[in-house]
């Protein structure tokens, strides 16, 4: 029952006593700032490549499955293998961790937002109130969107909850060759798998993390928009891409969406280092 996978996504998530443990000398040296790991990730080739050849990895050792503290907001996994790059940024995390949130406020106050564009993903869901069709989703039908997975459109594609996604090759060329920008993706886990599978796709990638487990179910019980069943379908997902989420490797950083607007001031925090900006960037 949804309960039982509630208990059980518990111990997937960092607790207060985590211990963040560096296993090389290279990645000990690339603290600073606030005492975090400043990155930039490698491509896809060199993401893929063993944990021998890696030049830093991040384990983290869980101690109870309790509310992550407030002074850890994001571990980097890797070392910086270079800067000022221009390669996209891919943020993912579980149903209702508050994502679309923390990048909305990132893009709407962040002096750095000036360098990203959105990726407007394909979707076969109906809209949410609010959301317009070709600003927040490109909202279309069962067939038509099988149509352009057959034809090869996307970069990645994937069934979540029941409704098909899917992120263009046209919508990222088009941010990064005609707007000049970064682009931004917003995507699940099954998304960021695809992206890793293609072999001429580099990029940054950001998991965003719950707090704990009882905030997670909270804020998808908040939508209003989730019945028993979809809520029960979200949450056994939600199992496997913190897991994921979770393993060292995967992604370059995470912030825990503890305090919105201190996860807004990490993100910022993070992608300063990922891609060499300052203040007069």
């Amino acid at each position: 029952n949804t309960m039982k996978y509630w208990m059980t996504l518990s111990c997937l998530l960092p607790a207060n006593s985590f211990i963040v443990a560096l296993r090389s000398t290279a990645a000990a040296t690339s603290l600073h700032g606030r005492g975090r790991i400043r990155t930039s990730n490698t491509c896809i080739s060199q993401h893929h490549a063993s944990s021998s050849t890696r030049r830093s990895t991040v384990a983290l050792h869980v101690s109870s499955p309790s509310m992550v503290s407030a002074t850890h907001y994001s571990h980097i996994l890797r070392k910086p293998t270079a800067v000022n790059n221009r390669k996209p940024l891919v943020i993912c995390g579980p149903s209702g961790v508050g994502k679309g949130t923390i990048i909305n406020q990132f893009m709407e106050h962040s002096p750095f937002a000036k360098h990203f564009g959105f990726s407007v993903s394909h979707t076969t869901r109906q809209p949410r109130p609010g959301e317009e069709d070709g600003v927040h989703y490109h909202f279309t039908n069962v067939e038509d969107m099988q149509r352009r997975i057959d034809n090869g459109e996307f970069i990645e594609h994937a069934n979540v909850h029941g409704n098909l996604y899917g992120t263009s090759y046209d919508a990222v060329e088009s941010v990064s060759k005609k707007d000049h920008k970064i682009c931004l993706l917003d995507i699940d886990v099954q998304g960021v798998k695809s992206t890793k599978s293609v072999n001429d796709f580099c990029a940054n990638y950001i998991f965003i993390a719950p707090p704990s487990v009882e905030v997670l179910k909270t804020r998808l019980v908040g939508r209003g928009t989730e019945s028993a069943e979809s809520l029960e379908r979200r949450t056994k997902n939600a199992l496997s891409e913190l897991a994921y989420g979770n393993e060292a490797g995967n992604f370059d950083a995470i912030i825990v969406n503890n305090v919105l607007s201190e996860a807004c001031v990490e993100l910022e925090d993070v992608l300063r280092g990922m891609y060499n900006f300052d203040e007069r960037s």
